[in-house]
């Protein structure tokens, strides 16, 4: 492993309910699913982009936390 991939840019998902999917999304020509998560409420996962990991989508409420602020995902506006 790179040192340049342990300082990648990461997320912070906290689910606030049960149920929340987490989709990794791949780089390249085509964009695909590669990894797929489910959390329940309270549940913290940390998501780092990589060199196969371009997105991430967040289905469900949620808190995500990353460098440039905090967003809350799955509310109605």
């Amino acid at each position: 492993m790179d040192l340049k991939d342990l300082t990648n840019d990461y997320v912070c998902i906290l689910a606030k309910e049960d149920g929340v999917n987490i989709i990794g999304l791949t780089r390249g020509r085509d964009t695909k699913f590669h990894h797929t998560e489910k959390l329940d409420r309270g549940e913290v996962m940390i998501a780092q982009f990589t060199e196969n990991t371009s997105a991430i989508k967040i289905r469900g409420k949620a808190v995500i936390y990353t460098k440039h602020g905090v967003i809350n995902s799955g509310e109605k506006y």
